[in-house]
């Protein structure tokens, strides 16, 4: 695979690292502000909303800049908005800098996405975005640890420092190894919202937002559901965040490349996975073992989901899919957020602090669902004549490659 690869999966650990982070910061960051906790919780808040409402903010601004100079400069205000958050003399700068920060998060993803696939043979392109996307997934296993450590060790500023120093490095990489290309990073924007006209593009970032948000329902109450149900030490969650981080990343590199070769059975099987083992995490949390092993197997199945839901969006908004691809990333967010909320519901209504994997189950089960009816409805399509990209490996073959100079 090309060393360019390396370069975003750098930058992808530095933004995974930023976005999850905060959680094991929460209370030197609150104590450090004199605000509550809840109240410091606005900085994950606000970080997920900057995703949502920067994806298609800086892929308009792409459309003055080829890929390669926008990676650039969305490393570039990614070191700003951690160097702003690790300075900042007051909360309200604090949250700023996470929004800086987090502007760059849609647009990295879904142009470094587009850049990724365009560095390999059109057979490998899921592989290599799930490549890019291991950054992301290590950041759950090494970044959110050393982190939490930094933090305890010294304080949360020294935290965002690193990550700071991280996105240098990632800008670096960037522009060592990452090509230089001609094609702008994104079409005219009247192109790019053209796409959406296909409802298939419409249902594919449905599936992302019922289909991943069904993981952040379970995980964002795990530690209360470990340390309330399952009995574990509080101590111990770390280590299951990494057990939860170690699947998601294995989940991500196989799914890649089984993506390649059958995309939609792929995304079935993912899916199917997904959703049992939440509904099986309501009966497994009561036993240490079970629930290791559950914790294990959500991490596998939720992450091997990201290759074809990614992989399914740019097809089917081949011929101008920067906004798509960007604004998919956007829906991740929003799903994890929807989720955490409805999860958050289940709870206060008394249900206790298993029922949110019932929400993640329904969440991956109705995902499960617009996949097959969004199938049905490219198969019927097609059978009267209208030309719909079919989002396998002939379909993505049969796509312009842009010019990529050395």
């Amino acid at each position: 695979m090309p060393l360019a690869l390396l370069a975003l999966a750098i930058g992808a650990f530095g933004i995974g690292t930023t976005e999850f982070a905060v959680m094991g910061l929460l209370p030197d960051m609150a104590a450090g502000f004199g605000v509550s906790i809840p109240l410091a919780g606005y900085a994950t808040t606000v970080y997920a909303l900057g995703v949502v409402v920067g994806a298609p903010l800086m892929t308009a601004l792409g459309t003055r800049f080829t890929r390669k100079q926008m990676l650039m400069l969305l490393m570039g205000l990614f070191i700003v908005g951690n160097l702003l958050t690790a300075t900042a003399p007051n909360f309200g700068i604090m949250l700023a800098g996470r929004i800086v920060s987090a502007f760059t998060h849609g647009a990295f993803f879904g142009i470094g996405a587009l850049v990724a696939a365009d560095l390999v043979a059109p057979q490998k392109r899921a592989t290599a975005i799930s490549l890019m996307f291991s950054g992301l997934t290590i950041a759950n296993v090494v970044g959110v640890p050393a982190g939490t450590m930094l933090s305890q060790q010294f304080d949360w500023r020294t935290t965002f420092y690193a990550i700071t120093a991280l996105g240098v490095i990632g800008l670096l990489g960037i522009v060592k190894l990452v090509p230089a290309q001609q094609e702008k990073a994104a079409s005219p924007i009247g192109s790019e919202i053209a796409v959406f006209r296909n409802p298939q593009v419409g249902l594919a970032m449905l599936m992302t937002i019922l289909g991943f948000g069904g993981v952040f329902a379970a995980v964002t109450y795990l530690a209360s559901m470990m340390t309330e149900v399952t009995g574990f030490a509080p101590s111990s969650v770390v280590w299951l965040t990494a057990v939860f981080g170690l699947g998601m990343v294995g989940g991500n590199l196989v799914s890649g490349r089984f993506t390649d070769r059958a995309m939609m059975p792929m995304l079935y099987i993912s899916m199917t996975g997904l959703a049992l083992s939440l509904a099986a995490f309501n009966f497994t949390a009561h036993n240490k073992i079970a629930a290791i092993i559950t914790i294990a197997l959500i991490g596998i199945f939720g992450f091997a989901t990201v290759p074809p839901l990614q992989k399914r969006v740019m097809d089917q908004a081949a011929s101008a899919p920067t906004l798509a691809s960007a604004g998919n990333i956007a829906a991740f967010n929003f799903g994890n957020a929807l989720a955490a909320w409805l999860g958050g519901i289940v709870i206060s209504a008394g249900l206790g602090f298993t029922a949110p994997n019932w929400v993640g189950a329904l969440m991956t089960a109705a995902a499960l669902g617009v996949a097959i009816f969004a199938s049905a409805l490219e198969r019927r399509q097609t059978g009267r004549g209208q030309v719909v990209a079919a989002g396998g490996p002939t379909a993505v073959a049969e796509e312009p490659v842009p010019a990529v100079q050395g």
